[in-house]
């Protein structure tokens, strides 16, 4: 029996992993042993995660709360599971899956099983990464049908702009010394002109 470790994802900063850490605890995963990454489930290139691979060996068994702390990525998820079980000879328990237990059934049937299983798991786990994708692609275009604006909010056009703008567009003043006047960067009182040139339809 090799050593046991564990491997817990949370997708940002903010996340809290506690229920993974709970959970891998109660497996008797050592303290010591178990990566934590927080980061994007989209590919396998996380920090802790390339760290544990190099720790893992022949014999070691490798916890995780659900398939989906692994990865996102269908496909990866496939070529990381093979070259965990196949070329390094681990164990893999993944805990909400009792059946994606790899020292279980290690005659045909439960291989063929398990892998079934994982494809299941693995493309449910990529088709929701996708669908999250979409729903916030059309999020975004629906609020900005409502006039919601993105991005950092605009700099307010100074009281004088007015002013400066006819002076301005009467080449009385240049652009810079226009933006100088008003107490703006220049791109911002370019920005502001061409807006007051649409508005008064010059």
């Amino acid at each position: 029996m090799g050593e046991i470790f564990g491997y817990v994802r949370v997708s940002t900063k903010e996340q809290k992993e506690d229920r993974q850490l709970l959970a891998l605890r109660e497996a008797g995963v050592p303290e010591g042993h178990i990566f934590l990454d927080k980061q994007s489930g989209k590919d396998f290139q996380r920090t802790n995660y390339q760290r544990m691979l190099k720790k893992l060996k022949e014999d070691d068994l490798l916890y995780v709360k659900s398939i989906d702390r692994l990865g996102r990525n269908y496909e990866e998820i496939q070529e990381q599971w093979r070259a965990l079980t196949k070329e390094k000879c681990v164990d893999i328990v993944v805990l909400d899956m009792p059946i994606l237990d790899t020292r279980r059934g290690k005659d045909l049937l439960g291989t063929f099983l398990s892998d079934i299983v994982l494809q299941v798991l693995s493309f449910v786990a990529d088709n929701e990464r996708k669908n999250i994708r979409q729903r916030q692609k059309e999020g975004i275009e629906a609020a900005k049908l409502r006039g919601v604006r993105f991005g950092r909010p605009r700099t307010p056009m100074p009281d004088n702009f007015v002013q400066v703008y006819k002076r301005w567009s009467l080449k009385e003043i240049t652009g810079e010394q226009a933006a100088k006047l008003c107490n703006i960067t220049s791109s911002t009182f370019y920005r502001c002109a061409n807006e007051q040139k649409e508005k008064v339809g010059l």
